[in-house]
């Protein structure tokens, strides 16, 4: 859902993006990009394709993604094809999607950069 007062952006079918795209605002792709993408809220088309790693607080995914995908509610259509592994707070996968990847979720992230307590083994006489 869209905050009150924030923008939201279109990339229409017609249109192919080759970069990164970094934004504050909600974004709707129904094109093709090559490249990261990093907003606020990602709802995918399902004509679209991403080739590239997602990173958004909440994303709605339809179309192909080839690349790895990090959001804290993530949605995953019927219709999504997902080539990459998947981070996540909160998941919903529709029954149909396809995802060749590994599921993750993000707290597990934060568990593997803590370092575990050193093992002191005692040599046997």
């Amino acid at each position: 859902m869209m905050a009150s007062g924030s923008t939201f952006s279109v990339i229409g079918a017609d249109v192919t993006i080759t970069g990164n795209i970094s934004a504050t605002a909600d974004l709707h792709i129904d094109g093709r990009i090559d490249g990261d993408i990093t907003c606020a809220s990602l709802v995918q088309g399902e004509k679209s394709a991403i080739g590239g790693a997602v990173v958004a607080d909440s994303a709605r995914l339809a179309g192909k993604v080839t690349g790895s995908i990090t959001a804290k509610e993530l949605v995953i259509l019927k219709t999504a094809r997902i080539e990459g592994d998947v981070h996540y707070d909160a998941l919903t996968i529709e029954q149909g999607a396809e995802v060749d990847g590994r599921f993750a979720p993000n707290a597990r992230q934060a568990v593997k950069a803590v370092p575990s307590a050193p093992v002191q083994i005692e040599a046997a006489e």
